[in-house]
């Protein structure tokens, strides 16, 4: 049986060795139109901003390695202009030659991946992007020419993963960089007061970030934005976001998903049984609702890549819904999710409890630690976790991690509260910040206490509601939210005729928050805490 394969990055090539491993006598062409395959994708901005500094270190593999190991028939610059689907065949055109020939398949694997998208505007075929080695090599030449200019700038379009991870490389280079993003915030896939603090850790580091804008017109030396505003510009790069490569797909008749991906089943065959496809151009499955989605990440990739093998090779095995679990990280800062936001949650008609935490990364005493700040988001009727989100430094990765994996085994927030996580104080603390969401959750499902959020809370004050800032002195007197009036926690059995029936208070991160409410429930009072304190109302 042969198979060939179209692409050879990460969802092909994990389809190409996988069959290998599990059949010695299956033949296996891969065809890929760059000049290059198994490259790390991921990677590249870093080569950019000369953290790799080996180019070759990107080349995880080559035509004659996988040759050599696997014996896979590795064919680069080879592009792949039809599917003859009744007679199981491709037509395959040589780019180095011209030639074109014909090369037949029992069973056929697109991976062809995504295009960076370019908007259409005037002078934006000036507009680098970065998506494969011979994107990397054009601007890592146009860095190393700008840099010997005066002073080198960057305008990057759009604030997603790719360009927060090129403003930090090419401001680490030594030019100076703008970011403009169209939305009201960076990052996404995660909430405005979340992506707030990556926006302002990346200002604090000398990136311009612009927001509600976009880039309409580029020029020889700047740009113009939909706002009127000019911007200095030696490098104008486009990061936009990806659509999925389907022209192919799309001549040969198979069908398309809502989203505009390729469209599989649970074993990831397209419309044709004998075609398979994986990789960020076909359409997954959301894990909180099934609902179709596009998900251009390494991993599921990868994971697909390596299922379609199985199939093939005539394993029982599926594919599982997926989660979109993420992580970005720039000049020491790092941000992660999984799952859905809380603006995406309230948008499907979802009734959410949301939970912000700001603990340190391990044990306080300890020499060394870190703030983060955790957000998530659970469904208030069921106790599932939809989403969560981390902001801050060590650590972060390794929450996330832990919630993304609850999430796939089917764990309730409460749930959180019994997890068994490694301990000692150089690494976490007794109470896991996992584990302290898992208590907060519990608590709510059960009506212990009440939150408000921090974009609810002009409402209620507008009502007439009493606001209380239990701190300290000293803390209110630093700032708190307009009209509130401070009673320290360890002063409120004293003064409890200074608090009304209906009452808010905060704290700086919710804690004592917590604290005062139980305090004041029992004395009679319908208490909400502000979630996540007096810093996370600031950010925003």
């Amino acid at each position: 049986m042969k198979t060939v394969i179209i692409g050879g990055v990460a969802g092909g090539m994990s389809a190409a060795t996988r069959l290998r491993r599990l059949d010695e006598r299956a033949g296996i062409v891969v065809l890929g139109r760059s000049g290059y395959v198994s490259f790390a994708n991921c990677g590249l901005p870093y080569y950019i901003g000369d953290v790799i500094t080996d180019r070759a270190a990107l080349l995880l593999q080559t035509p004659a390695s996988l040759q050599g190991r696997f014996g896979i028939d590795v064919r680069v610059k080879s592009e792949v202009v039809s599917i003859d689907r009744a007679a199981k065949s491709v037509t395959v055109r040589n780019l180095s030659t011209g030639e074109r020939y014909i090369e037949d398949y029992d069973f056929l694997v697109l991976a062809p991946g995504a295009a960076p998208f370019v908007p259409p505007i005037p002078g934006v075929e000036r507009a680098l992007t970065l998506r494969n080695i011979g994107d990397t090599d054009a601007m890592a030449a146009a860095v190393d020419a700008a840099l010997t200019r005066g002073e080198p700038t960057a305008v990057i379009m759009g604030g997603g993963f790719i360009g927060v991870e090129l403003a930090e490389n090419l401001t680490e280079r030594g030019l100076t960089v703008t970011i403009v993003e169209l939305a009201d915030q960076l990052l996404a896939p995660l909430d405005v007061e979340m992506a707030a603090l990556v926006e302002k850790h990346l200002v604090r580091k000398g990136v311009r970030v612009l927001t509600g804008a976009s880039v309409s017109e580029v020029c020889s030396d700047s740009v113009g934005l939909s706002d009127g505003t000019w911007l200095p510009a030696t490098l104008v790069i486009a990061a936009i976001g990806v659509r999925p490569e389907t022209g192919l797909a799309e001549a040969a008749g198979l069908e398309l998903g809502g989203r505009g991906g390729i469209l599989v089943e649970e074993h990831q065959r397209t419309s044709d049984a004998a075609i398979f496809a994986v990789g960020d151009a076909v359409v997954k499955r959301d894990a909180i609702t099934g609902d179709q989605a596009l998900v251009p990440l390494a991993g599921p990739a990868n994971r697909h890549g390596r299922l379609v093998a199985d199939v093939i090779a005539g394993r029982a095995v599926s594919s599982k819904p997926v989660l979109g679990t993420a992580i970005v990280g720039a000049f020491g800062m790092v941000a992660a999710a999984t799952g859905w936001t809380e603006k995406r949650a309230r948008a499907a008609g979802r009734t959410v409890r949301i939970i912000h935490t700001h603990p340190a990364n391990h044990a306080g005493y300890y020499p060394g630690a870190e703030g983060m700040s955790l957000k998530l988001v659970v469904d208030a009727q069921t106790d599932e976790i939809l989403g969560a989100q981390g902001v801050g430094g060590a650590g972060v990765d390794k929450r996330i991690d832990v919630i993304a994996t609850a999430m796939r085994g089917g764990l309730t927030a409460s749930d959180l509260a019994d997890l068994e996580l490694s301990y000692a104080p150089q690494f976490g603390s007794a109470k896991d910040p996992v584990n302290m969401l898992g208590f907060i959750a519990e608590n709510q499902r059960d009506g212990l206490t009440q939150t408000i959020q921090w974009h609810e809370l002009n409402a209620e004050l507008a009502n007439g509601v009493q606001l209380i800032d239990v701190r300290t002195p000293a803390e209110y007197a630093r700032g708190t939210v307009d009209g509130a009036i401070n009673i320290p926690v360890d002063d409120l059995r004293a003064r409890l005729d200074e608090v009304r029936d209906d009452v808010i208070v905060h704290c700086q991160v919710g804690l004592r928050g917590y604290l005062a409410a139980r305090t004041l429930t029992q004395y009679g009072r319908r208490v909400r805490n502000l979630d996540g304190g007096y810093r996370t109302w600031a950010r925003v």
